[in-house]
């Protein structure tokens, strides 16, 4: 084996790693960051939906942990800040300007 094979066959190998870098990582980290500012942001009276499809309003906030209240003011379950799927902001969803809000009309 030469060394030009060596170099064309590291070249391959450089250009398929760059190909599933490209395809595979740099947009889950988009995604992430993404998520991560829209935690970030998260109040205290947003609506949230959770992993497991459940919608409640958030009661309180902590470092990585939210209290989150669902259907009557005796359901409130404490969850990690990861289990939460979507927010929307308390005056979109009292406006009627949500995404739920319009589906239903």
């Amino acid at each position: 084996m030469g060394s030009q094979e060596l170099i064309t066959i590291v070249i391959y190998f450089v250009f398929i790693f760059g190909v599933f870098y490209f395809i595979g990582v740099r947009p889950q980290k988009k995604e992430q960051k993404k998520r991560d500012e829209m935690l970030g942001k998260m109040a205290i009276g947003d609506y949230c939906v959770t992993t497991s499809g459940m919608y409640g309003q958030v009661i309180d906030i902590t470092n990585d942990m939210v209290i989150v209240e669902f259907g009557n003011k005796n359901c409130r379950i404490p969850m990690l800040k990861s289990a939460i799927q979507s927010i929307e902001k308390a005056d979109a969803v009292m406006n009627g300007t949500s995404d739920e809000a319009k589906e239903s009309k």
